[in-house]
């Protein structure tokens, strides 16, 4: 498996691996996600960073309208 690394990619490797990691058309309940990986496909931060930050923010579930974390969260 080639380097997901922003060092050892180009713009355009990079735009394609998020193309083929999201599907399709890149839509989750009408958000784009192509978006949240600008700064990747751009070269200003690494997936991981990205992916890491997105799951601090949105860790947590929704049970009845009610936002809870779970225990595992507070280790984020």
């Amino acid at each position: 498996m080639k380097s997901l690394l922003i060092k050892e990619t180009t713009v355009s490797e990079r735009a394609q691996i998020v193309r083929e990691a999201l599907g399709a058309d890149g839509e989750c309940e009408g958000i784009d996600l192509t978006d949240m990986y600008d700064d990747y496909i751009y070269g200003l931060k690494e997936l991981a960073d990205i992916n890491r930050e997105f799951s601090e923010q949105h860790c947590g579930e929704v049970i009845a309208g009610e936002l809870r974390k779970p225990s595992n969260c507070e280790s984020l």
